[in-house]
């Protein structure tokens, strides 16, 4: 008999079948992903928006909120009785609160507040749990960057949803 019987080159030839087909099927999946433009969270449901898309980075609310400023100006209309609450909060953090570009711990990092500070808080979304608390705050006094709700005390009323 030969050095490779009867057997061995059939396990050869499947394993050949199985690496050919994965192979294939990861070739294909970059043109699934294409045809198919939906952020793979928002497939099956669109109720909760994902954390870490760029329609809840700071610096996109900070330019949603200015050009309904502008509009609303050149229309001579006042604002919405909602976006006038100011929502005010103190930071419990210490020595200092992280903000961040996004409302997820692994986001990038644009600044600090210390400890005590009173902060503007312009909405809150739901993001990365830190400490058991999913909510994260938009601060908008000149910072526009989100920080954890659990680091943030509110004083008086919470903050509207974004």
């Amino acid at each position: 008999m030969s050095p490779l019987s009867r057997p061995s080159r059939l396990r050869r030839l499947g394993l050949c079948v199985a690496t050919g087909t994965l192979a294939a099927l990861t070739a294909a999946a970059p043109v699934a992903m294409a045809a198919d433009p939906s952020p793979v969270g928002q497939r099956a449901e669109a109720s909760a928006p994902d954390p870490a898309s760029d329609e809840l980075s700071a610096s996109a609310m900070q330019r949603e909120h200015e050009a309904q400023q502008k509009e609303a100006r050149q229309q001579g209309k006042a604002q919405p009785e909602a976006s006038n609450q100011a929502y005010k909060g103190r930071v419990i953090a210490k020595p200092y609160l992280l903000l961040r570009d996004k409302p997820t711990r692994s986001s990038r990092i644009v600044g600090s507040v210390d400890y005590g500070t009173v902060v503007s808080i312009f909405c809150k979304t739901t993001g990365d749990n830190v400490d058991g608390n999913n909510r994260w705050y938009l601060l908008s006094d000149g910072t526009w960057a989100w920080g954890s709700a659990r680091y943030i005390e509110n004083i008086g009323a919470a903050p509207q949803w974004c």
